[in-house]
């Protein structure tokens, strides 16, 4: 009887397969539209409250009790953020790893929480200045929309899969104006494949969101430069220079974010209250001593082209600006590193750029060239990310006529930065946060699932025959996607490059399967 059962729930799973694709981007469409409205919600509340912060910032200079009263509201909020991160940890950070840790099965969250709590605590966060991004939550924001839609629907593990990642796209897209860049990154850095099943539901979403976020807040890209020139090819050999400056520095930034983690790690009997008031403490600090300093860092990027500032005052913000980011990042504060990261990749480009120019005798409207292409390999090296690099600045600045500049330095700083065996930051996020929450439970579901991997060119199994790989154990290959065709596995059909398993596994146990297939299919 339960083998029937079995076989009619199998039989069902294959069959709702030909109308999956169209489902998948109606929710994604769904999820798109939600997604926008929230992080419109977010960047709106975040704008309005930070310009209240700086006049509160300006109002209490000079009196002793106004600044008493300051550092005490600042105490406050992070005592707040602190509390909420302590009811749910899932809140801290970036997010994107708990992304990928939610893809990959081995973490389980609850959306709602993390839906409402990472609002407001990273709001709080970019409200009081914060050196963090609003990048970061909006992904886990986007996802937990995704998650909370997928489970309203259908519980299938594939399909909600597929909706996480589209959630996700569609958070950084509405996050950055950037919906290229949402797909991009989705695809380039959770999942390494492009499969339409990923595709097509997180291109409908990107797309809403993108549309929604423009409908409320304007059609202008996340970093307006104005008049920049594009950069004659007889300088092109300044690009090879600034890649490899870029990629070699980028190295600090990774291993920055470790130290600060295990700094605070280290102080075990502290309250995750307390850790999480000292970067709001030291922010009210900054705020009253430097207050162009506060925040993400978009009005600084903005403000380097055309400014006076000297290298050596260049070298001091990138340094005091990089320590004050891993400082709020290590305390585990919801925020982001995608913002702060450009930023500091534009004070390279400004201190490059004045320096070459000088020395070459090139023209120093360049120099906002440089500025923007430094951010894209900087961004290239710490992510290992080179096609959202290129994407996401082209996007940002509004301008494609800078690509081949773009894709050139991203080349250089990728390279130099694998050369230096520079680890791609959210990989390492990942596995410390794995390390701390463990792998979940079994659930011990009888339900079956359907999971899509792609075959990369290189791989253990490209070019073998079914019969002659070593498949992971209670996994069934049940078809073949190769082009526009299905084929029925048989043991003498060889596996091809560019060719989608479909394969039928457990529920409780997909998320190891889903590993041994990626050793199998894919290429380190």
């Amino acid at each position: 009887m339960e083998d029937s059962v079995e076989k009619k729930g199998i039989h069902k799973l294959l069959s709702d397969r030909g109308n999956l694709r169209v489902s998948l981007i109606i929710q994604g469409t769904i999820i798109g539209f939600i997604t926008g409205i929230v992080i419109v919600l977010n960047r709106i509340a975040i704008s309005k409250f930070s310009h209240v912060f700086k006049e509160i910032y300006l109002y209490s200079k000079g009196s002793p009790i106004k600044v008493i009263g300051v550092f005490l509201l600042l105490a406050l909020m992070g005592w707040i953020t602190g509390v909420m991160v302590k009811k749910e940890p899932m809140i801290s950070g970036s997010g994107i790893p708990q992304v990928n840790a939610i893809l990959l099965g081995k973490l389980n969250v609850n959306w709602v929480k993390v839906l409402v709590l990472k609002f407001i605590g990273g709001t709080m966060a970019l409200v009081a200045g914060l050196s963090v991004g609003r990048e970061g939550p909006s992904v886990q924001m986007g996802a937990a929309i995704a998650q909370g839609v997928s489970n309203s629907s259908e519980k299938a593990p594939m399909k909600k899969g597929f909706l996480v990642t589209s959630g996700a796209a569609a958070g950084l897209a509405a996050a950055f104006n950037s919906p290229l860049s949402g797909m991009i990154f989705v695809l380039e850095e959770v999942h390494r494949s492009f499969s339409p099943l990923v595709l097509l539901p997180a291109m409908a979403a990107t797309l809403m969101a993108d549309f929604v976020t423009k409908q409320f807040l304007g059609m202008d890209p996340a970093l307006k430069f104005m008049d920049v020139s594009v950069i004659p090819l007889e300088y092109y050999w300044t690009l090879v220079i600034l890649g490899v400056l870029t990629g070699a520095i980028a190295i600090f930034f990774t291993k920055g974010v470790v130290i600060s983690q295990n700094i605070y790690g280290r102080l075990k009997k502290v309250p995750i209250e307390v850790k999480i008031m000292i970067p709001f403490l030291i922010t009210g600090v900054v705020g009253f001593l430097a207050p162009q300093l506060l925040g993400g860092g978009h009005e600084i990027i903005i403000s380097l082209y055309g400014s006076d500032i000297s290298i050596l005052m260049l070298i001091a913000l990138f340094l005091i600006k990089l320590i004050i980011v891993l400082i709020c990042f290590g305390s585990g504060v919801p925020g982001g590193i995608f913002l702060p990261m450009l930023l500091l990749g534009s004070i390279l480009g400004d201190i490059f750029g004045i320096i070459i120019c000088n020395l070459a005798n090139i023209p120093s409207t360049f120099i906002i060239n440089f500025i923007i292409l430094a951010m894209a390999g900087y961004f290239a090296a710490v992510v290992k990310a080179p096609v959202t690099a290129i994407v996401l600045i082209t996007e940002m600045t509004g301008s494609f006529e800078h690509l081949l500049a773009i894709s050139i330095v991203v080349f250089i700083a990728y390279i130099t930065s694998d050369l230096l065996r520079s680890e791609p930051v959210y990989e390492v996020l990942l596995d410390r946060l794995l390390k701390n929450v463990g792998t979940p439970l079994k659930s011990g579901s009888m339900k079956n699932t359907l999971l899509e991997v792609g075959i990369e060119m290189g791989s253990i199994v490209e070019g073998k025959r079914i019969k002659n790989i070593d498949w992971p154990a209670e996994c069934l290959l049940v078809a073949i996607k190769r082009g526009g065709k299905e084929i029925i596995p048989k043991g003498e059909i060889r596996i091809l490059s560019g060719d989608y398993l479909v394969v039928l596994v457990n529920d409780s146990i997909s998320s190891e399967i889903l590993e041994e297939l990626k050793g199998l299919t894919l290429v380190d």
